[in-house]
């Protein structure tokens, strides 16, 4: 979707310290216990969303998911390998000093 170029909103939806410690590029964060009130403020329901988390063991990004499915939001991505995958693949995460 990046080298396509195309519009979506990339969510982490970890606690706020993992966020700090690294995430993919472009990504906003909301945990996944703030993500109902965070969506409402930064979210459109036609957005292409895609939520992850730190790898394939983790749900979060699964149970986000279909917190936002229930919410009304259409167009919902869950980027299992989070992290993880994005590190594997070469990629750098962004860090917030």
């Amino acid at each position: 979707m990046f080298l396509n170029e195309e519009k979506f909103k990339l969510v982490e939806v970890l606690p706020d310290e993992s966020y700090r410690e690294g995430h993919i590029p472009g990504a906003i964060n909301m945990p996944l216990e703030k993500l109902e009130t965070l969506a409402k403020g930064n979210l459109k329901k036609n957005d292409t969303i895609v939520v992850y988390c730190g790898d394939y063991t983790c749900e979060a990004s699964t149970k986000a998911a279909r917190k936002l499915l229930e919410m009304g939001y259409k167009n919902i991505l869950d980027f299992k390998g989070g992290k993880r995958e994005w590190i594997h693949a070469g990629f750098k995460l962004h860090k917030v000093e």
